[in-house]
């Protein structure tokens, strides 16, 4: 990787179990990124706004609460309130397969469910990346 990336990984709503993401985040430095962890239970504006803040090309989300067919949408509208379109948004954890397509058409750029490689996850952000890059 020539450019270090910048990502930021949120645990929106009240979901308290943060292993998958503390992995993924792990994963992401292991790999040569600059990753922004916020923490469990932040509200989708708080995660948007540390976007912004920290200047991230990729927000990714993890969800196990069963609420991220509200949550996830919501931060990518609260980017979009904040006129950063540009930053994409992945998310995974316990998604059912009927979520899938609706979570794309609200904007989520791809969504990782249990089984999900690293290199899989890393391969997503990485795309992300370049492609905002460009």
């Amino acid at each position: 990787m020539s450019k270090k990336y910048r990502v930021l990984i949120g645990k929106p709503g009240l979901d308290g179990h943060d292993r998958g993401a503390k992995v993924i985040a792990q994963a992401l430095r292991d790999k040569g990124f600059e990753v922004i962890y916020t923490g469990i239970r932040r509200s989708p504006a708080e995660i948007a706004a540390a976007a912004v803040q920290e200047d991230v090309d990729v927000v990714g989300l993890s969800s196990l609460s069963g609420a991220h067919l509200r949550l996830f949408p919501a931060v990518v509208e609260e980017l979009a309130k904040a006129d950063a379109h540009d930053i994409a948004v992945v998310g995974g954890g316990v998604i059912p397969t009927e979520d899938i397509a609706t979570l794309k058409a609200a904007g989520i750029r791809e969504i990782f469910t249990p089984g999900a490689t690293l290199e899989e996850v890393i391969g997503a952000f990485q795309s992300a990346c370049e492609e905002r890059e460009k």
